[in-house]
């Protein structure tokens, strides 16, 4: 069923996943090309923490899959991407709706491309911004991706 179902759609239908549906993930907007992802997370009491604010596992939560969804949809099958680290930087207090944007350019695409055609494996890092209702950074997000194209075991063994 869910391999009868465009990217898109899958990515769109997140939001009814359970962790996010309780957390109040909802995944906005999906680029027809794939390339810009908009999530949102609505502030509700069971994700609001002991001070008033989002709890900041929800904050992260919400910023987890998107770069690497990216990155899988438009490099297709010759890459593998994995998740490899991430870093949250709270700033203020997250109050209200929060919203992060996820974007990758096709410059950026190109060079990851061309990095994995020389290299056998690389990370490559990409940075999330985390505004609330009044346009104020509460959070970063720091993920770092390993890529690596799926003939690299063939393409760098010696001979």
């Amino acid at each position: 069923m869910i391999n009868m179902l465009s990217p898109k759609t899958v990515v769109k239908l997140l939001s009814y996943w359970p962790p996010y549906l309780m957390a109040g993930v909802k995944i906005d907007y999906v680029q027809d090309d794939f390339k810009k992802i908009v999530v949102k997370m609505k502030q509700r009491f069971w994700n609001t923490n002991y001070v008033g604010s989002h709890f900041g596992g929800s904050l992260y939560s919400m910023t987890d899959p998107f770069y690497m969804f990216i990155l899988l949809e438009n490099l297709k099958e010759e890459h593998i991407v994995w998740d490899q680290s991430a870093e949250i930087e709270f700033l203020k207090p997250a109050k209200g709706v929060v919203t992060a944007v996820f974007e990758i350019s096709d410059v950026v695409l190109g060079e990851i491309k061309s990095q994995a055609l020389e290299e056998f494996s690389f990370s490559r890092s990409f940075e999330v911004e985390i505004f609330d209702e009044s346009k104020v950074l509460v959070a970063k997000v720091k993920k770092g991706l390993y890529i690596r194209r799926k003939d690299a075991k063939r393409r760098f063994s010696k001979k």
